[in-house]
């Protein structure tokens, strides 16, 4: 009674009009159903949530590693120290693993450039010193005055020797993401500081130290689109493996539109050079202090080939053959076997403070061989100072 009258030909319940033929015979894709939708939907989905979340487990890890490895070296150093009080005649340096003579296992981070004897070398991390060697570095200097050093620096010797030595106390302080990518805790040691006002060699903490100085240039600039850093202490050997280091440096690129340069110091053995990946242009340049026709250390070069196919993924580019490496061998040359770490600063603060980031033409073949006048790495060192004076309790 509710459909009213039969009508012959006519489907009921569905309208006016519609025959069974036109109704039964309708086209199998109009039929999806709605259950298939939404698992199709859900799919795609879950797939988006999984791939962050395995982005943002993959980050926590590094950040975690690094932490812990800090944390491991520091409780290393105190234990060390407290066995040279209790033990006459103690040496830490015994417990500290033995390398070969190879070229691919340097001994330190710490750079002479002299590749001289090797045989009685070990492993030389910033955060793991012979106590009794740090004493003697500092009793070294006497009178401060007399120093030729900046007087931030020598500030921070009568620092050195009031306080941090009497107290078995090191210098603290962190070193925010937005610098390396991963923010890091950051300690320097007595000697590092007695090093760096001697003018010898120095080692990853002190150089990342004023990257991290820089960084605030950079800063007051506007320019930190245009420049960034890349910590020396997780790319440099005996750092890891290469994959794993070659995974850190394409993470820091994946951190940038594509025309940001990346300074980034290295260390394949008693020695710091400079690269500057340029990720979208596929290039790396190669700056050395040292004197002479210098070649890129092969593994540096796979550890940022490497990177920058990684890079080229995440950006879904199929990137060129091979990355374009140049040699700026117009670089001023280190006058001895020491100072590769102050010209490598050096190089870095003379990048940045040309916001046209006009280092290739700069640095070209031929145009500056001569060493730097010492007023220039004393300007790097009184920032280097200053900056740490800043950081005191």
């Amino acid at each position: 009674m509710a459909l009213g009258p039969e009508h012959p030909g006519r489907v009921r319940g569905v309208g006016a009009g519609i025959s069974p033929k036109q109704y039964f015979n309708l086209p199998k894709p109009q039929r999806v159903s709605f259950d298939d939708r939404l698992k199709d939907g859900l799919r795609v989905l879950l797939q988006e949530e999984t791939r962050k979340m395995e982005a943002k487990a993959r980050e926590e890890a590094l950040r975690m590693e690094a932490r812990t490895k800090q944390l491991v070296e520091a409780e290393r150093e105190h234990f060390l120290s407290q066995l040279s009080q209790l033990i006459p005649n103690f040496d830490p340096s015994m417990l500290k693993p033995r390398i070969s003579q190879s070229p691919k296992n340097p001994m330190s981070d710490k750079a002479s450039c002299s590749g001289g004897d090797v045989r009685s070398q070990h492993f030389e991390d910033d955060t793991a010193k012979n106590g009794k060697h740090q004493e003697e570095k500092v009793n070294k200097v006497v009178d401060y005055s007399n120093m030729e050093a900046p007087s931030s620096l020598q500030t921070l010797c009568r620092y050195v020797e009031t306080t941090l030595v009497p107290q078995d106390k090191t210098l603290h302080f962190t070193i925010d993401k937005e610098v390396f990518g991963l923010e890091r805790d950051t300690f320097l040691l007595p000697e590092d500081i007695t090093q760096f006002a001697g003018m010898e060699e120095i080692g990853a903490t002190v150089i990342a130290v004023y990257m991290r100085y820089l960084h605030d240039v950079l800063k007051q600039a506007n320019m930190c689109t245009m420049v960034g850093f890349i910590d020396p202490a997780t790319v440099s050997a005996s750092s890891g493996t290469i994959a794993d280091r070659s995974r850190l440096v394409a993470s820091r690129l994946q951190k940038t539109d594509g025309e940001q340069i990346f300074l980034m110091p290295y260390n394949p053995g008693r020695h710091w050079i400079l690269l500057i990946v340029r990720a979208k242009r596929e290039t790396v340049y190669f700056l050395d202090p040292l004197p002479g026709n210098r070649v890129v250390d092969e593994e540096a070069k796979n550890i940022v080939n490497s990177a920058i196919k990684i890079y080229n993924s995440h950006i879904a580019r199929s990137g060129r053959k091979a990355v374009i490496w140049k040699i700026l061998s117009g670089t001023p040359k280190q006058p001895s076997n020491v100072e590769c770490g102050y010209y490598v600063m050096r190089f870095m603060k003379d990048i940045i403070m040309d916001p046209s980031l006009g280092f290739e033409k700069k640095y070209a073949k031929g145009k500056q061989e001569e060493p730097y006048p010492q007023e220039a790495i004393d300007e790097v060192r009184n920032e280097w100072a200053e900056f740490v004076c800043l950081q005191l309790e």
